[in-house]
């Protein structure tokens, strides 16, 4: 219902807004078509006698000139753009209703594919007789490896084919509704309900997505990594533009073939483009209808952005500004609506907050240094200082974390282990790198590709048969190879998990990506966040993370921008935190800002949420890190689960604070042999720690409750034991019979003693002001676990018809601080019981109703 109501809401407002802007429109220009008289009524004010002068200083006659001239330009404005509409509505309607259009389109791309082959062939034909040309072609198969000249330290518009194009074809952006939530499945049924909505018909909707998700081109996507498929994208754009140029050339010089993606054509993208408009597309339609028409689905969607009325795209696209730019995504005056944003602010940090590894930090120096040396004779002035910097950075680095980059990472023991945390400046004048302009280094990443370059290189060279150094002068760093090589191929030692993972990591994507990420970070604002030093073991596992402590610089130019921001959720309690931490600190009108909460669905009776203070055995329950551990907390809350799966019917799910506590009671009972009485009313199911094992478990416990409820007997149904935080918290429906009753054993608070949430609480403290008598880094440890309970026990009530059961047990739950967080329609109804008889009555009479109902 929540997708539905946004849809309907937003469009419904777009399309009266459409209405009155074309109305004043036809107004303006009635008035311009009436001659003198229409003129002289769109003049504010009578011109006076010709001397006289007006407040500002000017002449009368000047002032009413230029108010002509600004209704004579506004009126030719007004023109074009109804022109332009015109022929977008009518070149839409012509493809909605004209097959023929379709076919000739199709046929005009076969026809160019098949003169493409020929003239293939025939070239394949001339060269088969010239053996000068293939010797010169071989002499240049390095060339794709070798940096260009690098002409500018000065930021310039990038020439590169796609900013070319933009410029003539660009579109002015009609006033549209961006709508971004955190994941593509999440996008694909929110697209769905607009198809099945009133307004499915008539809308003009584009799915935006990554590369990953989108690229049609097999060759690219086998990169399979983010960066990789990106920069590989990039550099074939590049290769388009630079096409033209190198032809013009040829009689001087013949130059390798450089590689252009055929899915890159305008027409295509073009026909592409007009598809999607026409009719809504979610995702996996769009890469369908690209790979059956040969268009970029990727450049396709981003061209259909400016006639688009409703823009699908996930939160990274929109909130990260870089991408957004490069997506051409222009917020001025725009709707933007963020659904799923419970976890908005820290969505915000982990985007701009990046982690390198000690092991990352010295591949990239080795590589990069091999790279030097042996193309260093081929490349301009402008590469090579560039590149000494990044591996003086590089070395930099690596010494913060103890160690030195001719040894082998995973040999280097650190003296002092530990994290520290350091102000973005205090870091860079300790590591001395305070004089080398970042900002600089940045860009010169960003126009080189030279972690592609890079890539490509190790591609060729990082075999089995390496023989890249030939200098024998240099015998010091022959041993980086073999170091390249280990890192490349992986640890052949047995139990070494973390390090394999790593290698795995370092295999798809080239070590200097993730660094360029961490160089721009620091390019952040020193009071905006800290650098973080763990020193853990070796070098190799050790690393530098730079964490962002003011989500609000990033968030503050789309609130600037926006016309308006809907921040919308299914559980969205605590609120404050989105005022304060988002919205107060990106400088926001407390004026602008609308809350808008509405209860839910369901009948009162349908819940029956209880926070029990004291179990079974007179135990009270208090799940306090030194608390919970103890044999007798673990006994009766294995006495409460008993009690509930004995009148419980279906699913019941139990959250525990994390994974360790989940494993650790599970054990007890095993040995206590709770587990075996457990095992008689329900079947026993855990939340995997693997992703890809999740929708298993989801569907064995699915079909148990179904076969235990159709079957009858002493087996009632199933038990999940599920973690806070994990792959069960959150997306998941637990309707019906999935989820009859959610038990939430204690307050899943953070961990206190983590060095980067001490940071955020200080920095909280310092910045932000006391809200009712609490300190900042208190209310922001309540709401991080209040979030994520919120969240948890809003998996059971997914439908008007629904009902279940909600246990709390800890009786923190009842302090007003804690009890005032839970959502609105969950407070009103939910009861405070002392004592465990008076609980268990209170469920055994809804279990009475509900058999009464069945």
């Amino acid at each position: 219902g929540k997708s539905l109501s946004l849809i309907c809401g937003a469009l419904s407002w777009l399309r009266d807004f459409e209405e009155k802007k074309q109305q004043e429109e036809a107004r303006l220009l009635a008035l311009e078509d009436c001659g003198q008289e229409g003129k002289k009524r769109l003049t504010p004010a009578e011109p006076g006698p010709p001397d006289s002068k007006d407040t500002a200083g000017e002449p009368e006659w000047v002032t009413a000139f230029v108010q002509k001239k600004e209704e004579r330009d506004m009126v030719d404005r007004l023109k074009e753009e109804q022109i332009r509409r015109k022929k977008r509505e009518d070149r839409l309607e012509k493809i909605r209703h004209n097959v023929q259009l379709k076919y000739a389109a199709k046929r005009k791309r076969y026809e160019e594919d098949e003169t493409k082959h020929l003239l293939q062939l025939s070239k394949e034909v001339l060269s088969e007789g010239s053996g000068v040309d293939v010797l010169k072609q071989l002499d240049h198969n390095e060339e794709e490896l070798i940096l260009a000249e690098y002409e500018s330290d000065e930021e310039k518009k990038v020439v590169s084919g796609l900013e070319e194009d933009d410029d003539d074809l660009e579109e002015e952006h009609v006033t549209k509704i961006y709508y971004c939530s955190r994941t593509h499945s999440q996008l694909s049924q929110f697209v769905r309900e607009v198809q099945k909505s009133p307004f499915g018909k008539d809308t003009r909707l584009v799915s935006l997505g990554s590369r990953q998700n989108l690229c049609v081109n097999e060759e690219v996507r086998r990169l399979g990594a983010l960066q990789l498929i990106n920069d590989r994208c990039m550099e074939m754009q590049k290769n388009k533009h630079e096409k033209k140029s190198d032809e013009e050339s040829e009689g001087k010089k013949r130059r390798v073939s450089r590689t252009v993606c055929p899915f890159y054509s305008y027409e295509q993208m073009q026909f592409l483009r007009d598809e999607v408009l026409v009719e809504v597309k979610d995702i996996e339609q769009l890469v369908a209808l690209g790979r059956e028409t040969k268009a970029c689905p990727y450049y396709g969607s981003r061209y259909a952005i400016p006639p688009a009325q409703l823009v699908v795209l996930p939160y990274q696209m929109l909130l990260h500004e870089p991408t957004r730019s490069a997506a051409g995504i222009k917020l001025k005056d725009q709707v933007v609506i963020i659904d799923e944003a419970h976890n908005l602010i820290d969505t915000i940090t982990c985007i701009h907050s990046v982690e390198v590894s000690g092991s990352q930090l010295c591949c990239a120096h080795s590589q990069l240094l091999q790279y030097m040396e042996r193309y260093g004779k081929r490349l301009k002035a402008k590469n090579l200082m560039y590149i000494k910097q990044i591996l003086y950075l590089l070395e930099r680095f690596v010494a913060m974390l103890g160690g030195n980059v001719n040894q082998n990472p995973s040999c280097q023991a650190v003296s002092q282990t530990g994290t520290v945390l350091k102000s973005i400046n205090d870091f860079l004048f300790q590591s001395q790198i305070d004089n080398i302009n970042l900002f600089k280094v940045q860009r010169y990443c960003e126009k080189s590709l030279i972690s592609r370059k890079l890539f490509g290189f190790v591609e060729r060279y990082g075999g089995p048969a390496i023989s890249v150094k030939t200098n024998k002068e240099n015998q010091k760093s022959a041993g980086l190879q073999n170091f390249l090589l280990t890192l490349q191929q992986g640890s052949d030692k047995e139990g070494d998990p973390p390090v394999e993972a790593e290698n795995d990591q370092l295999r798809t994507a080239s070590p200097l990506m993730q660094i360029e990420g961490f160089l721009s970070a620091l390019t952040n604002a020193n009071q905006d966040g800290r650098v973080v030093l763990s020193r853990q073991g070796t070098v190799g596992q050790s690393s530098l993370k730079f964490l962002l402590l003011n989500p609000a610089v990033h968030f503050a130019k789309v609130l600037e921008e926006c016309r308006a921001v809907i921040i919308a959720g299914g559980t969205m309690q605590p609120v404050a935190d989105f005022r304060e931490q988002l919205l107060s600190c990106a400088g926001v009108d407390p004026a602008r800002v609308v809350e808008f909460s509405c209860g839910h669905v369901i009948p009162p009776e349908n819940i029956l949420p209880i926070i029990l203070c004291i179990g079974p055995s007179n135990q009270q329950l208090e799940f306090t890190y030194h608390m919970r551990d103890l044999p007798q907390m673990m006994d009766e809350t294995g006495r409460i689960l008993c009690n509930l799966c004995n009148i419980i019917p279906g699913g019941v799910v139990c959250f525990f604070p994390s994974y360790e506590y989940e494993k650790q009671v599970y054990a007890h009972w095993e040995k206590t042999g709770l587990l075996t009485r457990l095992a008689t009313k329900k079947k026993i199911f855990q939340e995997p720690k693997k992703a890809n094992h999740v929708e298993q478990v989801l569907v064995e416990y699915a079909k148990c409750i179904k076969r235990c409820s159709q079957a009858g007997g002493q087996m009632t149904g199933a038990l999940l034991l599920s973690v806070v935080g994990g792959k069960m918290s959150e997306g998941i429906n637990f309707s019906d019979d999935l989820g009859r009753c959610v038990v939430m054993v204690g307050m899943p608070y953070p961990n206190i003693k983590s060095p980067e949430l001490q940071e955020k609480m200080t920095w909280l403290d310092k910045t932000m002001p006391r809200a009712a008598g609490q300190a900042p880094s208190r209310v922001l440890i309540e709401n991080l676990c209040m979030k994520a309970v919120n969240q948890s026990i809003g998996r059971a009530i997914r439908h008007q018809k629904d009902f279940a059961s909600i246990l709390l047990l800890d009786h923190r739950y009842a302090r007003p601080a804690i009890f005032n967080k839970l959502p609105q329609w969950i407070r009103e109804r939910t009861q405070v019981k002392p004592a465990f008889g008076s609980a268990f009555a209170e469920l055994r009479k809804v279990r009475a109703c509900i058999l009464r109902t069945a």
